[in-house]
């Protein structure tokens, strides 16, 4: 029995499972949601100090909004995402790496 104890401990835990890019998507947009319900539900609060945080931001009216429940991000800001790190993004980062390779053959050539 003991020398199974200490062929079990040399094995040690098994590495958790990694999460697929969509498991990793959703769980982003899962707790994303989650904290910003959570500052909203906060900003609404007694415990909140409304005037001393709006005389320290940039945009108080959309800051207000935000804790009114409109989206944490513009139309714009979601259209300047998607085209850094979107779908587009990929696209074109492929055509990159592929001209490089093909520059790569033309100079062993």
């Amino acid at each position: 029995p003991s020398g199974r104890r200490v062929q079990s401990s040399k094995l040690g835990p098994t590495p958790p499972r990694l999460l697929t890019e969509e498991e990793y998507r959703l769980q982003g947009e899962v707790e994303t949601r989650k904290a910003l319900a959570e500052l909203r539900s906060f900003c609404q609060s007694p415990e909140f100090s409304a005037w001393s945080t709006v005389s320290r931001i940039q945009s108080p009216k959309r800051f207000a909004d935000f804790v009114g429940g409109a989206s944490h991000v513009t139309p714009n800001e979601v259209s300047v995402h998607a085209r850094e790190f979107g779908l587009e993004s990929l696209f074109i980062d492929e055509q990159l790496f592929e001209e490089d390779d093909d520059d790569d053959e033309d100079s062993v050539n």
